[in-house]
């Protein structure tokens, strides 16, 4: 499959019907979130796959861990949210700021305020 070639425009209010869930049980530490995801790119690559697109969550804060060639970057577009690592330490962003997440990563994501972001995940 060939990746696509055309552009592609993010926003804050994404048309369509979104794909909606809810945190892993065992991953949930506080609430039980519903997360909205507008996946408009879903390409195959070379060595891989590349995901993009949008994402809404309510607050909320459970367990991530990221494959050994995952990463993902997104941008705040509203809200809060922190990426807590596994030695303690974490990083807080609002909008127009963004947050690299390695692979391999294990940690937290934890929605403060209402979050909506762009999202470029690559495995």
């Amino acid at each position: 499959m060939k990746p696509s070639t055309r552009l592609i425009k993010l926003t804050q209010t994404p048309e369509g019907k979104p794909e909606v869930d809810h945190p892993r049980p065992e991953r949930l530490i506080q609430g039980n979130p519903r997360r909205q995801t507008w996946n408009l790119v879903d390409d195959e690559l070379t060595a891989g796959r590349s995901y993009c697109g949008v994402w809404h969550c309510e607050p909320g804060h459970w367990r991530i861990a990221m494959g050994a060639t995952e990463r993902e970057l997104f941008t705040v577009l509203s809200g809060r949210c922190r990426v807590h690592d596994a030695q303690g330490g974490f990083e807080e962003a609002g909008p127009g700021e963004a947050i690299y997440i390695p692979p391999g990563f294990e940690g937290e994501f934890e929605v403060l305020e209402a979050l909506t972001k762009t999202y470029m995940i690559t495995e």
